[in-house]
């Protein structure tokens, strides 16, 4: 047995549709197994609210080991987990091929989906993770007006609070009738790919429900920044939510719904002579490691993976291809880049420092720590406590430097850090960034 963790870690398949997944007898006797490798451990004590929750149970335990926490507490470790990757990709020495085999995430996510199937989810877990339905009525007319004034408002916020746990002071999203997908209508040119390296040229733009209805400005920055950059792009015709929302809930089935009507559409796409790409990070992830590592044996899903990049991870391809402009007439300044969790687990490296690190008289500081936004991790009163104090180390990086802008490929993080900074009002998403560097 080699020490530690001194080979590339495999993941394994997540055997959901296997009747030993669902069986809770098995669950907590694995759940047993590996909180007792993390408690004689103890690497990942900073990363999350998961690895202290664990210990203080066993600490405050008759037998001060993992054997005397009560089963029953076992979910309070697992509730504390938002599928970050952190853990398994930087930290933990006994991911596999180690004989422990240790995938705390993919286990957290086993028990989520146990809990789930067992005992459903409550109301406001439900409408949070709904994102095409709430993000679709959002964007109607009159309605985005009257949601965006309600969620501006104090007295609705803590009605909300105490009605559904929805935090008064987490920042909400604002909703536009004037989508990414009517803007990209007015923004579409034909352009001629032209391969380079392992890129064709043509992309297509996953919009995802955040980057539809949310910020659709960023999504038309991609629009001309790739335009500009010579590549045809286009926004995937119809999609639904990718279905991270439903996989941190553990609604497998609902993860499976998704995925049976967003596949064959993306599969189509690249059959079609298209690379794809999306603005957020999370559903990136989606598609090149949750989805292949549940579905393994179904080639539609692997060909999807395989044409999937994150967005700077393309252009950058394409600058060592020779086809990036880099003829930047506007520097950007000190920029605070927090790099997101679920990008830092694709395994491409800081792409998006790299890129911005082209312009001229540009200064980026990349900081890897989480935001502690995780999904609905900070919006949720009963962890937002949790998240800002996982934030706070952060952000006072952030602050000592003092920069002209906070970025992140998450919008949310990227919004949770400008809310607690004292120095930056506001987040600027990297692709923003770039197209400001352009002057476009």
């Amino acid at each position: 047995m080699r020490e530690g963790s001194l080979e590339a870690p495999t993941r394994h398949p997540v055997a959901w549709k296997t009747e030993a997944f669902w069986d809770r007898e098995q669950l907590n006797a694995e759940l047993e197994r590996v909180y007792d490798i993390c408690h004689g451990c103890r690497r990942c004590v900073s990363l999350c609210d998961a690895f202290p929750t664990l210990f203080d149970l066993v600490d405050e335990s008759d037998t001060m080991e993992v054997d005397g926490v009560d089963k029953a507490d076992y979910n309070k470790v697992v509730d504390q987990c938002y599928l970050c990757d952190l853990c398994y990709m930087t930290k933990c020495p006994y991911v596999p091929p180690h004989e422990w085999n240790v995938d705390f995430p993919h286990l957290m996510l086993r028990a989520k989906a146990v809990k789930f199937r067992e005992e459903g989810a409550r109301l406001r877990d439900r409408v949070l993770t709904s994102t095409d339905r709430v993000f679709a009525a959002g964007t109607i007319p009159l309605v985005d007006v009257t949601v965006n004034a309600l969620n501006g408002s104090g007295g609705f916020r803590k009605a909300l609070d105490s009605t559904l746990g929805i935090h008064h002071e987490a920042p909400l999203p604002p909703f536009h009738r004037d989508t990414l997908r009517k803007r990209a209508k007015r923004l579409h040119r034909d352009i001629e790919p032209a391969p380079v390296g392992e890129t064709r040229g043509k992309v297509a733009l996953y919009a995802t429900c955040y980057g539809n209805a949310n910020t659709p400005e960023v999504g038309e920055d991609f629009i001309r920044v790739f335009q500009h950059n010579g590549i045809a792009i286009d926004v995937v015709p119809k999609e639904k939510c990718c279905g991270m929302p439903k996989l941190e809930l553990g609604d497998l089935d609902a993860v499976d719904k998704l995925k049976e009507a967003n596949i064959p559409v993306l599969a189509a796409l690249v059959d079609q002579g298209y690379d794809l790409t999306a603005p957020i990070p999370s559903c990136v992830l989606m598609y090149k490691q949750e989805l292949p590592l549940m579905y393994p044996d179904d080639p539609l899903v692997q060909k999807v993976k395989d044409a999937f990049y994150d967005p700077f991870e393309y252009l950058w391809l394409r600058h060592k291809g020779g086809a990036l402009k880099t003829d930047f007439p506007n520097a950007i300044g000190k920029v605070a880049y927090q790099v997101a969790c679920h990008q830092r687990v694709q395994n491409i490296g800081l792409k998006t420092r790299d890129v911005l690190g082209l312009v001229p008289d540009t200064e980026v500081t990349a900081h890897e720590r989480c935001s502690g936004h995780d999904g609905t991790y900070a919006v949720k009163s009963e962890t937002r406590a949790k998240s800002l104090k996982i934030a706070r180390p952060l952000v006072r990086k952030i602050d000592q430097q003092e920069p002209d802008h906070v970025t992140s490929d998450c919008p949310m993080a990227g919004t949770q850090v400008a809310h607690l900074s004292e120095k930056v009002d506001r987040a600027t998403h990297p692709m923003t960034l770039l197209r400001m560097a352009y002057g476009l």
